[in-house]
């Protein structure tokens, strides 16, 4: 007969936790950093992207034609689903798509409604670059001075 170890056996896991156990090793895995996320976003539409949508949404207003009408709708459909651009933006898309529709009249609203949106449109979904910081002349002004030490007008003459 063989020697057995003296360590005492381990009673097997229960099934549920084993479950758990693994599945919290794979989200951890799995999980990525906020900058490799970040990476996988897709790019900003181009500012002539924009301004093509826009140039189209003109013209539905301008025409109310199926043609240009049916083209601003399916371009801003597809943006809906942009992770990067920000609500306000989704917005006035949502309201391209529910507005460029031709109208039995075309009336002066509905031609501003439009305008307004193209014109929301490219203010509110371009890419916001970063401002750089002014910079100012610190705290007390232009004007400050050291409080102890010479002033400029009491410097020696020679």
């Amino acid at each position: 007969m063989a020697a057995r170890s003296a360590r005492p056996r381990r009673p097997p896991a229960a099934p549920g936790l084993r479950l758990a156990l693994t599945s919290l090793a794979l989200g951890a895995l799995v999980q990525t950093s906020p900058g490799q996320a970040r990476q996988q976003d897709p790019p900003f539409p181009s500012e002539q992207e924009l301004r093509e949508l826009q140039q189209l949404v003109f013209a539905c207003g301008r025409e109310n034609s199926s043609g240009p009408c049916g083209q601003a709708r399916r371009r801003a459909d597809p943006l809906l689903d942009h992770p990067r651009l920000p609500g306000s933006c989704k917005d006035v898309l949502w309201q391209i798509g529910q507005q460029a529709v031709v109208a039995g009249t075309n009336s002066f609203s509905r031609r501003d409604q439009l305008d307004r949106l193209g014109l929301d449109l490219v203010k509110l979904c371009q890419q916001r670059r970063p401002q750089p910081a002014p910079t100012s002349p610190g705290p007390g002004g232009a004007n400050r001075r050291p409080m102890f030490g010479p002033s400029p007008s009491s410097s020696p003459q020679p």
